[in-house]
């Protein structure tokens, strides 16, 4: 049984936009080359069927992701057939890509509820993949189709949502051409994880490129670099952090956790209330997100903004700005990987 829905599983493809795909019968390896795309922001990652045992190597690494890290979606790729396709479905399988169509592999994934990504080359093996319940369909190989192919597929059959794999280049002008015609997602495999960085157990060069990438698939779509208030934070006066923040709490009836330094206050909808737990000669601080961090730093920097000591972290990262707003307020940045 799969860890997250269909529809769960389809949203998180269609949002983050990149599928990181991979093969190593190391399963340490292996594991490290998942952190590494987690760490980028890469939370659907598929490992590909490579011969005899390779189920062996994918049971083991589905066990560890549920336990270390459960919001990785692991699938398997380079599925031709139903018997493999129920044996890893069988071993945790969240979802199956496969480089052909196959009507038997439909409908086992359709019974078992699991997105089946089949690869397609025609208009009309798309629209029968389409019919037999596969809401994001592979185009394969990419490199050979070609994003035109994707561009006017669109234009008489605007739902369709594809995924190019094989020859996506992870570079800022591939990947604008492919999501500019109407890519709904990439998948890309060696220009992405590298075989020298594998080598070389430099995983961190894998993580810097699959962040880099998601900008540029956010940056295609339109998606601005600064997008919105993430949370205002308040500084305790005459009560204590945690009296201000269970008022609002207990008011509003939201959820309250507590933090190291601070208490946060939240709800359904976007938006958070932080609590600072040290009192501070400061009315609140403002936090912006950002779609990608080190774009907004520049971006603000050369508009002559300075900016204090960024502080990184492996899911966060924040930057405050030396200069106030025009009533006082702190202000920083903000950036949380999907």
């Amino acid at each position: 049984m799969t860890r997250y829905s269909k529809h769960e599983i389809i949203g998180k493809m269609l949002n983050i936009g990149l599928i990181p795909v991979f093969y190593n019968g190391d399963i340490e390896i292996a594991k490290k080359i998942v952190v590494a795309c987690r760490n980028g922001g890469a939370k659907v990652v598929e490992f590909t069927n490579r011969g005899d045992f390779a189920y062996q190597v994918f049971s083991e690494l589905e066990k560890w992701c549920a336990k270390e890290f459960p919001e990785v979606v692991l699938g398997v790729g380079s599925v031709i057939d139903p018997a493999t396709a129920a044996l890893y479905i069988n071993n945790g399988a969240n979802f199956i890509v496969g480089p052909v169509f196959n009507r038997k592999i439909s409908r086992i994934c359709a019974r078992r509820k699991v997105v089946y990504s089949p690869g397609c080359g025609t208009a009309s093996e798309i629209s029968e993949a389409e019919e037999m319940g596969s809401d994001i369909v592979k185009v394969f190989p990419g490199g050979v189709v070609g994003s035109g192919f994707i561009k006017n597929m669109k234009g008489p059959c605007p739902w369709v949502k594809l995924m190019p794999t094989g020859g996506v280049d992870a570079t800022r002008e591939n990947v604008h051409e492919w999501i500019k015609a109407g890519a709904a997602c990439l998948g890309i495999g060696s220009k992405l994880i590298r075989k020298d960085w594998v080598k070389a157990g430099d995983f961190e060069q894998i993580t810097k490129k699959t962040e880099q990438v998601i900008w540029w698939i956010q940056e295609a779509r339109g998606i601005p670099l600064f997008l919105g208030v993430e949370h205002v934070g308040l500084y305790s006066d005459t009560s204590t952090g945690n009296e201000i923040a269970q008022w609002y709490s207990k008011t509003f009836s939201l959820n309250m956790k507590e933090g190291r330094s601070s208490f946060f206050v939240s709800g359904l909808e976007l938006g958070r209330i932080e609590v600072m737990k040290n009192p501070e000669p400061t009315k609140c601080h403002i936090a912006i997100r950002v779609s990608n961090f080190e774009e907004a730093c520049k971006h603000l920097q050369e508009k002559g903004i300075e900016l204090e000591e960024p502080k990184i972290k492996k899911d966060v990262k924040a930057v405050f700005l030396k200069n106030r707003d025009p009533t006082g307020n702190k202000v920083h940045l903000i950036y949380r990987k999907y």
